[in-house]
């Protein structure tokens, strides 16, 4: 018996975009791409959606899931209007990350993996986005990166998204 359809038919001719960049008994590849299609719609990834990605690609669910929770940019939870992803890695760190982090953590009253009770901002720590010389680097909903984020830079930022 099939899934029934989780994503919408512009969703899956996305999927089905990203499939035919394969051989056809390579569809699996696709995956992270599926993911990222069906977390653009739905907003994170239920298990439900996740099933039907693996269901849809052809694979074991577990495959899936274990991609999905690998990746920091994906969500398998609900989160924040706005997912902030703040890269702790070495070279922002040198750059001011950590001082980023707690500044970041006492403005919006969370910590890493927490969203805020408005539920306008999720907290996210990251690893190398590859752009170290724009140190310390975050990342706005997985598509936007900002750069050289200070504490100042980061209070006109998040005065900007509300």
């Amino acid at each position: 018996m099939n899934a029934p359809t989780v994503l919408s038919p512009g969703a899956l001719a996305r999927i089905d975009q990203a499939v035919a960049k394969y051989p056809p008994d390579k569809r699996q590849s696709a995956v992270m791409a599926a993911l990222t299609i069906a977390q653009d719609e739905k907003g994170w990834l239920s298990t439900e959606t996740m099933d039907f990605v693996a269901q849809y690609l052809g694979m074991a669910p577990i495959a899936v899931y274990e991609v999905a929770s690998f990746y920091t940019m994906y969500d398998l939870k609900p989160r924040g209007r706005y997912k902030l992803t703040l890269c702790t890695n070495l070279p922002c760190a040198l750059q001011g990350a950590n001082a980023a982090a707690a500044h970041l953590k006492k403005k919006l009253g969370v910590s890493f993996n927490e969203t805020t009770a408005d539920g306008a901002f999720t907290l996210k720590e990251g690893e190398c986005f590859g752009a170290c010389g724009d140190a310390p680097v975050l990342l706005v909903n997985d598509k936007r990166m900002c750069s050289a984020m200070t504490p100042d830079k980061l209070d006109e930022f998040l005065g900007g998204l509300k």
